[in-house]
């Protein structure tokens, strides 16, 4: 889920509906109702958010520290005009990353992704590192994954399901989660008991690709991705 913040509604709803067109949830939240938002959402909210898009708002550059507390996903900004003085004001105030609109949601996608992925390398998570599910590729940025160099095609759902997984390798995620990150906290006319048979179909596309299942699941605790 993506989470748009900007002063003007034909901004956020604008984005909102480009994700959508892409298969990617995301919420877009005015400037005067973010700050309450970060600091009241649940934490599995918070937990399926995959990067923040700041539009133009007057309290911009005191939102990464506040975000930060709460949510390791990039952050990105959207400027008007090209301005390094602004741009620099961004970057040292915490900003991951900027870009100048118009800007495509599939680059939006891309340079989050670069983000997450420098991250993980820091963290020595990056899904390239040697063991038994290295075999399998995952590009976060709407393509297929691949096993030993062989596409596997996967429904959006459950590709999107697999890229939240392995993203946060070794951690337990509970239902909650990822239906928050692949459907979005805010969907009210989709029930959570969908992700059950996702990822049962998905488990078994890897099972017979791999040889081995890379999710383990425990009931009443949820999903984890594993070596």
């Amino acid at each position: 889920m993506y989470v748009i913040v900007d002063e003007r509604p034909m901004v956020t709803d604008g984005y909102v509906a480009n994700f959508c067109r892409e298969g990617v949830s995301s919420v877009g939240l005015l400037a005067s109702d973010f700050k309450d938002w970060l600091q009241t959402a649940p934490g599995t909210d918070l937990d399926a958010v995959q990067g923040f898009l700041l539009g133009d708002c007057a309290q911009r550059s005191e939102w990464p520290e506040l975000i930060q507390k709460r949510s390791s996903a990039p952050i990105i900004a959207m400027i008007e005009t090209r301005c390094l003085t602004e741009t620099l004001q961004l970057f040292g105030s915490g900003i991951d990353d900027v870009v100048r609109k118009p800007v495509h949601v599939r680059e939006i996608l891309a340079r989050t992704e670069a983000v997450w992925r420098r991250s993980q390398r820091e963290s020595a998570k990056d899904t390239a590192m040697a063991d038994r599910t290295a075999r399998l590729k995952v590009y976060f940025d709407g393509r297929d994954p691949d096993i030993d160099g062989e596409k596997i095609t996967l429904p959006r759902r459950e590709r999107q399901i697999l890229e939240f997984l392995v993203r946060n390798r070794g951690r337990r995620m509970t239902k909650e989660q990822v239906f928050n990150a692949v459907y979005g906290a805010f969907t009210d006319d989709v029930d959570e008991s969908v992700i059950e048979g996702h990822i049962s179909k998905l488990r078994k596309k890897l099972r017979q690709k791999l040889s081995f299942d890379p999710i383990e699941v425990r009931r009443y605790l949820g999903y984890a991705f594993v070596n």
